[in-house]
């Protein structure tokens, strides 16, 4: 395996991300502050003027035609009066090079932690949802992928098999478990029938938005991708009693903007149980890149997978259920 795949970043220091910075012809002051991220790194930079965000990517996670396509629909959306993150261009291009890495610059975006109260709050995120899904809908992406079973779900079950983190007596546990709540996933899907596919954000959770004063900011489309609509809605979806309210309100604000296939509302509790399998997947994907031991220390942990596989028979239940939010 290849020092690049071990440490993706090890050669990425604070001088070279000044340098990348700087080799634009932007007056950088010294001042640079790592930003929460794990599959890319993400610095706020600061300048004689405004401060930026320097974003380097993983190597070999995204292709170059993929990263401009995801540049062009934040491009796109931001065309129609959607608070996001774009990317600046530099000579007709976002995508840009400094020594072995590629990266993008971003302006700095204003505002707090996304913390939805009440209902005028999910009406709004609805709102702001549904008209990006109305800009989705327009084209289709060509590169960007698509929401799969295949990729989120046996890919990622079969990165977690292969990894050796789950200790020998709960393999065959953890594959019994993954294999009948992959099943039943795949039988859900396929009674839901064929919905709408679009192009989404893709990663729609409180962590990659932003609130200002005109509401929802976002900040992340590094996992934008065609999907269901009812992934962009059911992470921000507050669990327990309030979902339903949460979810009426939401609904309501999103019709303003687009229509929504409430067959999709099935999906929910699928989608749930794709990304805690997906999650597992990619923890053991991207063990070798020292950032991720550090931050999640417990993943190699007997009592991880103990809870982890009883949690995927608990969401294996769920699915069975009638969906929380059935009308």
């Amino acid at each position: 395996m290849s020092h690049d795949v071990l440490t993706p970043f090890a050669d990425l220091t604070p001088d070279l991300v000044l340098d990348a910075v700087s080799a634009l012809g932007i007056e950088v002051d010294g001042r640079l502050f790592a930003l929460n991220s794990y599959e890319n790194r993400v610095y706020r930079v600061g300048t004689a003027g405004d401060p930026l965000v320097a974003k380097f990517y993983r190597a070999r996670r995204w292709s170059d035609e993929q990263i401009v396509e995801e540049h062009d629909f934040a491009h796109e959306l931001a065309a129609r009066d959607l608070a996001i993150a774009v990317p600046l261009e530099f000579a007709g291009r976002t995508l840009l090079f400094h020594e072995s890495f590629r990266f993008a610059l971003f302006p700095w975006l204003g505002g707090r932690g996304a913390e939805l109260d009440s209902d005028n709050d999910f009406a709004l995120l609805g709102r702001t949802l549904g008209r990006l899904h109305a800009v989705g809908a327009v084209r289709r992406f060509d590169s960007r992928p698509a929401l799969t079973l295949e990729r989120l779900g046996y890919a990622a079950q079969e990165q977690v098999l292969a990894s050796g983190f789950v200790p020998d007596e709960l393999a065959n546990r953890y594959a019994e478990v993954s294999d009948e709540l992959l099943g039943a996933i795949e039988r859900e899907w396929d009674s839901v029938g064929e919905t709408t596919r679009i192009r989404l954000h893709g990663d729609c959770h409180l962590g990659n938005l932003l609130w200002n004063e005109r509401g929802p900011v976002f900040v992340d489309l590094d996992d934008c991708m065609t999907g269901p609509a009812v992934q962009d809605l059911w992470m921000l979806l507050p669990g327990g009693s309030d979902m339903r309210r949460a979810w009426e309100a939401m609904a309501a604000g999103y019709g303003e903007f687009a229509d929504f296939d409430y067959r999709e509302l099935r999906l929910v509790e699928p989608l749930r149980a794709l990304r805690m399998i997906h999650h597992s997947g990619w923890l053991a994907q991207r063990w070798d890149d020292p950032a991720f031991p550090r931050a999640f220390p417990w993943f190699g942990e007997r009592r991880y997978w103990e809870q982890h596989i009883l949690d995927l028979l608990e969401q294996r239940a769920a699915i069975d259920e009638p969906p929380l939010l059935a009308l």
